[in-house]
């Protein structure tokens, strides 16, 4: 059975025509995908939920709609996530998605990739069982080069460290990598942890 929302249909009633239609599709493969799924409204915006976590959302602006499923990046065979909110990019016009049949199929691997999670347990006061992350090549090269910044870098504790190191190895964009060990190495050479800024408020 399924279950949908009324504040749903307000919120597709509102929206410019051109972005009914897309809301009305996105909405029917959800519910097709993932039957038993349920609607809600979270930060303005339609959401579907899935056992114990949010399956997807999707959202209607002036000029796109956008569609994104929390456990299904890289689902799409092309994934736009750059462009826009969501996967699948600026949506305008229905050809902008999917075939509804490819469209349901990406939303049953969504939640089945929610049904396989499971909640990983937390280590104890005072331990760290996670594996020490590697560090980037851009650092170690520059560590090499200025031995300052490399001891500053290892009497950091390894919560500090793993700060920087997964916040370069976040950047999606090669452009975005090297300003943020641009950065990374500055702060560094300044003796400061990655949340400096936070800590001198």
């Amino acid at each position: 059975m399924v279950t949908t929302d009324s504040r749903i249909d307000a919120y597709i009633e509102r929206a410019a025509p051109f972005a009914r239609p897309i809301l009305e599709q996105l909405r029917s493969a959800v519910h097709t995908g993932c039957p038993g799924c349920t609607e809600t409204i979270k930060w303005g915006m339609p959401f579907f939920l899935h056992g114990d976590g949010i399956l997807g959302h999707m959202a209607a602006f002036k000029q796109h709609c956008a569609f994104g499923l929390w456990k299904g990046r890289g689902a799409a065979e092309r994934d736009r996530s750059d462009d826009a909110m969501g996967q699948f990019g600026r949506i305008v016009t229905l050809a902008d998605l999917p075939p509804k049949r490819e469209l349901v199929q990406i939303v049953r691997q969504a939640a089945a990739l929610i049904d396989a999670s499971t909640p990983t347990p937390r280590a104890p006061k005072g331990e760290n069982t996670r594996a020490p992350p590697e560090v980037p090549a851009e650092l170690l090269a520059a560590f090499k080069r200025d031995a300052a910044i490399r001891r500053t870098f290892a009497e950091f504790s390894p919560t500090h460290r793993r700060e920087y190191i997964e916040w370069i190895d976040e950047a999606k964009r090669a452009e975005t990598r090297a300003r943020r060990v641009a950065h990374a190495l500055e702060w560094l050479a300044e003796g400061k942890t990655r949340y400096w800024k936070h800590l001198a408020r």
